[in-house]
């Protein structure tokens, strides 16, 4: 008796752990790590951005284009990255569900970094009001190609290029749910 238990036990534990390890991350929040050290924590979530505390294992993400292996423990890992100034940072994941990503604005200040989630909308919606109002007041079409040129020069500046607002805008529409 004691020997088929312990003969199902052992043959169960390779399922058990392979079942952990192929956890899917679908959806990420990002926070200021807890330490303070100016890192950021990529916490697993659903799709409620409540946290998924059964995550752990090794991850592929992509942030700002450099692929990084993110080790999850309880559901949060560490940027090996400091954060230095306030900058743009777009963070993907791709599993077998698709690709996930998002960008954040990260403020850092005297207090520590606060991550603010751009969505994507904003970044189609704010340059086509300028558009708008250049096209109604046509004396305002020189103001408003300098404020969209100043706006690129800006976001450029902090990290944020063309790829990063195209991903943006893509991975927004595919969350879309009609």
């Amino acid at each position: 008796m004691y020997k088929s238990l312990y003969l199902l036990i052992a043959l169960s534990l390779p399922f058990l752990g392979f079942a952990q390890r192929n956890q899917a991350i679908n959806h990420f929040i990002i926070k200021e790590n807890l330490i303070k050290n100016d890192k950021l924590a990529v916490i697993a979530t659903d799709a409620d951005e409540v946290p998924l505390d059964g995550i752990s294992g090794t991850y592929q993400f992509v942030i700002n284009g450099f692929h990084q292996e993110l080790h999850f423990n309880e559901g949060v890992a560490i940027t090996p990255q400091a954060i230095e100034t306030s900058a743009f940072v777009f963070i993907k994941h791709r599993n077998e569900n698709g690709s996930h990503g998002r960008l954040y604005y990260v403020l850092k200040n005297q207090e520590g970094l606060n991550p603010i989630a751009i969505n994507w909308y904003y970044l189609i919606l704010i340059p086509a009001i300028f558009l708008i109002i250049a096209y109604l007041f046509k004396r305002l079409m020189i103001l408003a190609v300098l404020v969209l040129i100043g706006l690129f020069i800006f976001n450029y500046s902090k990290g944020l290029d063309l790829e990063n607002i195209f991903d943006t805008i893509v991975h927004g529409i595919k969350e879309l749910r009609f």
